[in-house]
């Protein structure tokens, strides 16, 4: 596939979210006033196609735990416009989201659980969930942290809304921190330079201190920058505990090594020193998803993109559990009954898929589950028998824990007699509403009969489980948007 770089008109927009900071003079609440020119990367990875059964029974892929492509989504919809199609990775949009899913048991770290139903948007289909829970680790149970923040301060960063509201989130993410826990910053611009040496948490004021002294200005050097960052993380690395660079850019690296194939081979060699990766994507104007998700992907790490303040308060606060990993090289292997099942989509996932052979292979890399976090997938299914007088298919997954090199299995299976949607649990339902919605943002050839209205009267009735307001918010972004 060619990276697809879209050219979007100009846009002007004020979008005000409660409760914003400001940083250097910049409301980070507000949104638009970039140049009239947008010219930003992303990469279309085609969608899944229904596989015969009887030709290819095992379909096995790797979780994503990003979130990043439906905040950017988002980001599009409040300056009034559908994103770019390239832009819609589905299984982004569903794991934004959290599931209430069952903790893990038997000293495991990671949970299973499945549920089949007819598809909303075809007939003659049927829907089937696979969901995943890594483990709640208690205050007392969470490791200590090693903390780098790489922080882009190129010219292109100089906008309320790159710079300024990365500021914001690293101060939120400092407030959160243990007297324990350590901080370096490393930022780059022509060169990589160290702002701050790793410094214990009860500083707090001084590690404030030194992110207030963050101005932007210069090119990008983001491979010197990466290599800084990963150096100084070893240098003070905690053993058994959460080390984790976390970078803050736009994506726009464009001195030394910057291509995105540069950039991942430089991440792999890195991934194996037990250091995790955060990648949080600020902007709009050159935003480079593509790279920016691919390093996130191949680093052991998670790629989320920062819209807003309100953003800010869910990755930084929220969700910080998230930053604790309880299961790595996550992997998922699902055989299907050829008796029951006669074909299968996988829908999303296209950039996770992985071959057979791998998912027994404790070498393959694969994704990361944080702490409390729900994984979610969809399968669209044509059934030879909906009785569910057999098992459908066979659930397996593989992960190690944080600390161990050989993998464990976990086994389910999906047996389940078929539920009308509509009497489904509400993690279907919500499931299936917001995969709804991104086949129409993808303007997928699979979205059958789906529209707005059907997304809304899937999801307006399951937001009983909705912790912080996210499923609400959903449902309100989704009527008052303009197909």
């Amino acid at each position: 596939m060619k990276t697809n770089r879209i050219i979007l008109p100009f846009v002007a927009a004020l979008i005000l979210v409660v409760g914003c900071g400001k940083e250097d003079g910049y409301d980070i609440g507000y949104m638009g006033s970039y140049d009239d020119t947008y010219n930003e990367n992303y990469k279309d990875y085609g969608e899944n196609p229904f596989v015969k059964v009887a030709d290819q029974a095992i379909s096995t892929f790797s979780v994503d735990a990003d979130g990043g492509s439906y905040t950017n989504m988002r980001r599009y919809m409040y300056l009034g416009q559908n994103p770019p199609t390239a832009s819609v990775r589905v299984e982004e949009y569903i794991n934004y989201f959290t599931f209430d899913y069952k903790e893990p048991t038997n000293e495991e770290n990671v949970s299973l659980e499945s549920e089949v139903s007819n598809c909303p948007w075809d007939e003659n289909h049927h829907l089937i969930r696979v969901g995943m829970k890594g483990i709640t680790l208690s205050e007392s149970e969470l490791p200590f942290s090693n903390y780098v923040f790489l922080i882009d301060v190129s010219g292109s960063m100089n906008y309320p809304d790159k710079l300024g509201i990365l500021k914001s989130g690293f101060k939120t993410l400092v407030d959160n921190l243990k007297d324990q826990d350590r901080i370096a910053i490393v930022t780059y611009a022509g060169e990589a330079g160290l702002l701050l040496e790793s410094t214990h948490g009860d500083e707090k004021d001084k590690i404030k201190s030194a992110i207030d002294k963050l101005g932007a200005g210069g090119s990008t050097a983001g491979a010197a920058g990466i290599s800084t960052a990963y150096e100084i993380a070893q240098k003070n690395y905690i053993q058994d505990g959460n080390n984790r660079v976390i970078l803050g850019s736009d994506g726009d690296f464009n001195v030394g090594p910057s291509s995105t194939d540069d950039l991942i081979a430089l991440i792999e060699e890195k991934r194996d020193l037990g250091i995790y990766l955060t990648v949080l994507g600020v902007g709009g104007g050159n935003l480079n998803d593509h790279m920016m998700e691919q390093i996130a992907n191949k680093g052991n790490g998670n790629y989320e993109y920062i819209d807003n303040a309100k953003q800010i308060e869910k990755v930084f606060t929220q969700e910080i559990l998230k930053f604790y990993t309880v299961a790595k090289d996550s992997k998922i292997q699902i055989t299907f009954n050829s008796s029951m099942v006669d074909s299968y989509r996988l829908i999303g996932y296209e950039n996770r898929v992985l071959n057979t052979e791998d998912f027994d292979n404790d070498t393959s890399d694969a994704g990361e589950i944080g702490s409390s976090q729900t994984i979610t997938a969809l399968y669209e299914v044509i059934l030879l028998n909906a009785s569910g007088s057999e098992k459908y298919a066979q659930f397996d997954f593989r992960y190690k824990k944080p600390n161990e090199t050989e993998s464990r299995l976990l086994n389910h299976e999906i047996n389940m007699t078929p539920k009308d949607i509509y009497s489904a649990s509400e993690n279907m339902r919500f499931a299936s509403a917001i995969t709804g919605f991104g086949l129409l943002m993808k303007q997928s050839e699979y979205k059958g009969t789906v529209s707005k209205q059907l997304v809304l009267d899937l999801s307006k009735n399951a937001i009983t489980y909705d912790p912080f307001g996210y499923r609400s918010e959903f449902v309100s972004l989704v009527s008052n948007w303009s197909e």
